[in-house]
Parts: structure tokens; sequence; C-alpha cells
């Protein structure tokens, strides 16, 4: 059978702000009952961290000093371990983690890199993936991959590329030079999908921002000839439309 690509996305778990047309009085009480409900929420991440998630993750979580930050992370973790769990079809208290990176080596100490988890000791038949971004979480699955498939999947919100400089960081000289003239929010936009494109590829190699993302060229054709690098679009991420993903699976 061949691996088939299972992509979620999970939404903030922060109640947006109170509409700014309720009279003052409603809208005092809006806001209570806005910060009580996060309140309930965070204290329900905070339980099922405590539940559900290994040592390593959750000292790194404990050394992230922004709180909203801290149950972002802790949230987006918890999510991908339920998904892992669903498509395994175990407890998720089953799962134990097996990150990888090309720095730090692989194994149960490690709560960065890329994703993978240990199943009753054996490493779980299953490729994961997972991006955050404007309080959103996106990840990517494959369950039982194909020898040697590796995956990589990103979301970006554009508004996070507009500061000076990006595209000499970021940008191939083709790809500054077909950016050339666009400006307002066409320029983010189309500098997000290129961020989110090469993100996805980076993650699906391993290598990350170890390799300069000014030398990856991810217009229209793959990189490199290789095929696999392809856009999300809302309706297959669940993002909302302000949002840009993009997916790499590759052998």
């Amino acid at each position: 059978m061949a691996s088939h690509l299972v992509v979620r996305a999970s939404p903030p778990f922060r109640v947006p702000g109170a509409p700014s047309n309720l009279e003052h009085a409603n809208l005092e009480h809006a806001n209570l009952e806005r910060a009580g409900l996060e309140r309930d929420l965070q204290r329900e991440v905070e339980r099922e961290s405590r539940s559900l998630l290994d040592g390593p993750e959750l000292e790194r979580a404990r050394a992230i000093t922004q709180p909203a930050a801290r149950d972002d992370f802790l949230a987006g973790r918890l999510a991908q371990r339920k998904l892992a769990a669903a498509l395994l079809d175990v407890p998720a208290s089953d799962l134990t983690i097996c990150y990888s990176c090309p720095r730090c080596g692989t194994g149960t100490h490690v709560s960065h890199g890329r994703p993978g988890y240990l199943l009753r000791g054996a490493a779980a038949p299953l490729l994961l993936s997972l991006s955050r971004a404007a309080g959103w979480t996106l990840l990517a699955a494959v369950l039982d991959p194909e020898p040697g498939q590796r995956l990589g999947v990103d979301v970006e919100d554009p508004a996070r590329t507009d500061f000076e400089g990006f595209d000499a960081v970021v940008l191939t000289p083709a790809e500054r030079l077909d950016l050339a003239g666009l400006a307002g929010a066409s320029l983010l936009q189309a500098r997000a999908r290129l961020w989110a494109r090469k993100e996805a590829w980076l993650k699906m190699t391993g290598t990350g921002l170890l390799t300069a993302p000014d030398t990856v060229d991810v217009r229209e054709g793959g990189v490199d000839g290789r095929t696999g690098l392809r856009d999300l679009p809302p309706a297959e991420s669940g993002l909302p439309a302000d949002l840009v993903a993009a997916v790499a699976l590759c052998l």
C-alpha cells in the first residue's frame, strides 16, 4: 500500500479578542469571560503536558521564558503526539519521543530537530513534521513510509517577512528577480510562499538552517530537478487563508 500524507491544522487555543463595537459593560464582561476561558485552557494544556509529554519536552518548555510561547510549544507537542497515537492506533502515553538533530544526534534525550517516537522501545513507523505560525500548529504525517522517504512541512505568516534584509538573507538571485516587480501585500505573500517552501524542504533534508536558505532555489519544478515540494492550499491544510504553507515529501 502506498504511503499517504496526512495534514492537520490545530488552531490557537487562546480565545480571540472581544469585538470592539460592544457596549462598555458588555465588553468588560466579554473580556472577563475570555480571560477565564484562557486560564482554563492553559491549565488543561499544562495538565495534559505533565501526563503525556516526556521529560526532555517539559524541560525545554520550562526554558521558554515567554508564557505564550511556552503554551504554544506545549499545545503543539500535545497535538503532534495525539495525531501520532491516532494514526498508530495506540494510547498517546505509549509513545516516547525520539528526535533527530544533525548536531545533537538521535535519541530519547533529544527534544528538537526531526520528530519521531518510539513505540514500546521500537521506532514507530511514522514520519512527522510540525510547524507553528500566528498561534496555529500545522502537522504532517506519513504512516508506514517507504524506505528512505522523508517529510517536511512549514507554515508562515506573511506579515513576519516584512523587514529590511529579508530578500538578501533568504532568497536566491533568481528568486529575488522573480519578486522584483511586487510590492505591499503581494510581495509579503510571495516572500512567505518561498520561505515556507524552503523551510519545508530543509526540514525534509534534515539539515534545517545549517543550509543557508539563499542557496536553495524553490521555484516551480522542485529543487535541483527533484519533485515532491508543493504548496498546501487552505482547503488541504485547514489553515486560514492569510497564512502560507508548503510540504516536501521525497525519497
